[in-house]
């Protein structure tokens, strides 16, 4: 579970998002960072034991990502990120579907899927789609899966994607620029032991979408 302060610590990043104020309160950073590692302590081996490709020995410090934004080629010059994000990658770090827990107040969210991949991968599993629709079906209407996550629309194409016609049954799936499931969490629910119970149900429900995608694309 994550303490009331480490949100109350968010919130007044995002209110202060400057470099004199965070080495001020550099303190209660760096308490809030410990609690969110021991926080993702708790949830590797639970995620280890519902996915093997998820490494049990992977280090909480190995999937919290860095609260310094990256500025550079960005218009918003804001030095730091107003969230905890947790990336929690499979064996050898090799980039494919996975899961991601974001920690902001009022927005806080479980991600689980593949994110924006490459043109050669997104054709791989929209072929997968195409070729094993039932299957596909069976997994994203699931019970388990329906009663907690939805598909993100967020990354779309306008038409259908080259190859596919306009009235494919699937067509809003291989419209899909990105394959992400999310689960909306409350800042509530992180206050409460019964978190790591609640994501462990989450990452069950959600690893046959995961498999679905890491199948199609070692194809």
């Amino acid at each position: 579970m994550i303490k009331p302060e480490t949100f109350a610590f968010i919130t007044d990043v995002a209110r202060n998002n400057n470099r004199e104020w965070f080495a001020e309160h550099k303190a209660r950073y760096e308490n809030a960072k410990e609690e969110v590692l021991a926080f993702v302590d708790q949830l590797i081996p639970v995620l280890a034991g519902i996915d093997p490709d998820f490494s049990i020995d992977t280090p909480a410090k190995k999937c919290l990502l860095r609260i310094y934004r990256d500025v550079r080629f960005s218009k918003n010059k804001d030095p730091y990120k107003n969230n905890f994000g947790i990336s929690f990658n499979i064996k050898g770090g090799i980039q494919g579907p996975g899961y991601y827990l974001h920690l902001q107040p009022g927005e806080c969210f479980l991600g689980a899927g593949f994110w924006m991949p490459e043109a050669p991968v997104l054709k791989k599993i929209r072929e997968e789609i195409d070729y094993n629709t039932s299957e596909f079906l069976d997994i994203v209407h699931a019970k388990s899966f329906k009663s907690t996550f939805k598909l993100s629309t967020e990354d779309t194409l306008k038409n259908a994607p080259k190859g596919y016609e306009q009235d494919h049954p699937q067509i809003e799936f291989l419209k899909l620029k990105s394959f992400v499931a999310v689960y909306p969490l409350s800042d509530e629910a992180f206050l409460k032991p019964g978190i790591v119970d609640q994501l462990k149900t989450a990452f069950e429900g959600v690893y046959p979408f995961i498999l679905f995608l890491r199948n199609a694309v070692v194809q």
